[in-house]
């Protein structure tokens, strides 16, 4: 599902309404400004947000720049934009890390926003980027959460450090003694939660805090809750000070309203999100990036960040190199697809591409056994047919099909899309365009 979905194709279509007209009044701009507010307040966005958002945006709009403008949406667009992007916190917010190793984050938040599969997420992120990293237990309350963040450990292939159901500040401080000990320079610590907040667990989360002074503080909530997740960062970082907030099940039906107010209430970044299931689906916040693509406007530097990880190195110089070549084939094309299913679902690929929110029609059933019967048609081709499709005629169409549980016409559609895509990744390799080209097909 695309990020906020609902506010997107409510703020587009508001903004449709507005691309005909050569100026626009005072009145007309306010009236927009209303539509504005009622979308963000069904989106669940804080309420007095709402208003100090509106205010300034409408300020802005008012001017005498948009009421003489020949292009009034776009600069109407362009505020709501900058306006939006100042909401969430200007530019990301790195994890600080310590001159002096271990450097230390201890993860807290309430029983079901993900906490323990986030501190394996983002265990496995710092590995990537070469920290050695030791996970810490101390959630000795919940059944089998110790058993659960081993499982999570393995997942990230990571070491978790336990000490079974001891007081969990004893615990902490031990385990900072083990990092050292082993040289490991990062420690993640999964504190315990609870259902709701109460005294006796901001007690032991300030012990802890006391005992090993955390780097970061950083507080995992449920996005999917709205303005709930927005009550619980503010009493979290009231009696903690958080240094930021990590947006769990970005992916599932979110309105928008927690990742749009927590920044204005609490004064703390967004740091990341999750946004799947796996090990690897985790991202940091971008809010110029997440503005852009509520505005329905895509998000092009996160796919191709997306496409640079699906691609290895090898890869990459592989293709680079074959391309200035001249040479271009199935077996490339194949390597393209592959790397592609790594990315995600094409639907979310599509919503970061501009626009691409926007195609309310897209099948992603059909999409994925498109994908799977074009593989089939690759695979059924001999080794000589794949370096060289021109030896692909009649006969050999006919095997192929048959071979791939396809027709001849299907058959005849992939050889057209080779040819447009073998153009096409010519006369980008020839413009020296390093960074699309590692994006499947160039996208």
């Amino acid at each position: 599902m695309a990020l906020f979905a609902g506010l997107s194709e409510r703020l587009n279509h508001i903004f449709s309404k507005m691309k005909n007209k050569g100026k626009l009044t005072e009145l007309e701009i306010k009236q927009v400004m209303r539509e504005v507010r009622i979308a963000l307040l069904e989106a669940d966005v804080n309420f007095g947000v709402v208003k100090d958002f509106i205010n300034r945006t409408t300020e802005k709009a008012v001017g005498e720049e948009i009421l003489k403008s020949l292009t009034p949406a776009q600069q109407i667009i362009k505020i709501v934009n900058d306006e939006l992007v100042e909401l969430m916190g200007t530019k990301g917010s790195k994890l600080t890390v310590n001159d002096k190793p271990p450097t230390i984050y201890m993860m807290c938040g309430l029983q079901g926003a993900g906490k323990t599969t986030m501190c394996g997420k983002l265990a496995a992120m710092l590995k990537k980027q070469g920290k050695g990293v030791l996970l810490v237990a101390c959630d000795i309350y919940r059944p089998a959460a110790i058993k659960q963040l081993q499982i999570v450990g393995e997942r990230a292939q990571t070491e978790v450090f336990t000490m079974g159901q001891i007081a969990p500040i004893r615990i902490a401080q031990e385990a900072v003694k083990h990092a050292e000990a082993k040289g490991l320079d990062t420690i993640i610590i999964d504190t315990a939660g609870r259902l709701h907040i109460d005294e006796a667990l901001m007690g032991e989360l300030k012990d802890i805090k006391r005992a090993v002074r955390p780097s970061e503080i950083l507080l995992v909530v449920d996005s999917m809750t709205g303005q709930d997740a927005v009550t619980v960062s503010d009493s979290f970082n009231k009696q903690l000070d958080i240094s930021g907030v990590i947006l769990t099940k970005l992916d599932g039906d979110t309105r928008g309203g927690a990742a749009l107010s927590i920044r204005a209430v609490t004064g703390k970044p967004i740091k990341f999100t999750g946004i799947g299931e796996k090990m690897g689906d985790i991202e940091p916040f971008y809010p110029d990036r997440m503005a852009s693509r509520i505005l329905g406007m895509g998000d092009v530097l996160s796919l191709i960040e997306k496409a640079e990880q699906a691609f290895s190195a090898e890869e990459t110089q592989k293709l680079e190199k074959r391309l200035k070549e001249k040479s271009f084939d199935f077996n490339d094309y194949l390597l393209q697809l592959n790397s592609l299913k790594k990315m995600g679902s094409m639907k979310d690929i599509l919503a970061m591409l501009p626009a691409g929110a926007q195609m309310k029609n897209f099948d992603e059933s059909f999409s994925e056994k498109q994908l799977v019967l074009t593989k089939a048609m690759i695979l059924s081709m001999t080794k000589k047919e794949r370096l060289n499709p021109d030896l692909i005629k009649g006969s050999q169409k006919k095997r192929i099909a048959n071979g791939s549980g396809t027709s001849i016409q299907d058959v005849n559609k992939l050889l057209k899309q080779y040819e447009m895509m073998k153009n096409m990744m010519k006369q980008m390799s020839g413009k020296g365009n390093k960074k699309f080209m590692k994006m499947p097909f160039g996208m």
